[in-house]
């Protein structure tokens, strides 16, 4: 807002870029789930779950840390785990530091469906989101995206596990 009180329209090119970045995100996450479901049987939450469990330490989560991780609420992460669970790909057991908390736990079964899941994904990853772009392109959305995050979130700019970061 201006000191008028009248709002900051968007300019052309960046109503242009608004509706371009709308485009995506309402595109790429359900051609990701697409191939995912097609080829390894798993929506992209529940691969995102698989994923993050898998470079945690100990393949182990806390199930508020889990859904933080991967971009859910707690309800939305318990109905995907109680999936997981019941393919054998994950199970759950109360935190033996706190037992007010539940820890998710990859399974080994749970390690093999994300190593064999995660070739057609990556391949899937890479023909829409980097192959169209050239690698100054791909920087620049690293760059752009994390702008964006640290906006949407000052205190937790990043997803941390990208970072190498696993809260407790």
């Amino acid at each position: 807002m201006t000191t008028t009180g009248e709002p900051r329209w968007l300019t052309t090119e960046e109503r242009t870029s608004w509706l371009a970045l709308i485009g995506l995100m309402a595109r790429l996450w359900p051609a990701l789930d697409s191939q995912l479901r097609r080829d390894a049987g798993v929506t992209f939450f529940e691969y995102t779950v698989l994923v993050v469990l898998s470079e945690a330490p100990g393949r182990t989560l806390r199930m508020s840390s889990l859904a933080r991780l991967a971009e859910g609420s707690l309800s939305r992460l318990s109905q995907a785990v109680a999936r997981l669970e019941a393919k054998g790909w994950v199970r759950r057991t109360p935190d033996p530091e706190d037992g007010r908390y539940t820890l998710a736990i990859l399974t080994e079964d749970g390690v093999d469906k994300v190593v064999a899941s995660a070739p057609g994904h990556v391949a899937e990853v890479r023909r829409l989101v980097f192959d169209p772009l050239t690698k100054a392109q791909a920087r620049q959305l690293a760059a752009i995206g994390s702008r964006i995050m640290t906006a949407i979130d000052p205190d937790e700019p990043d997803l941390p596990f990208a970072s190498g970061r696993y809260p407790s």
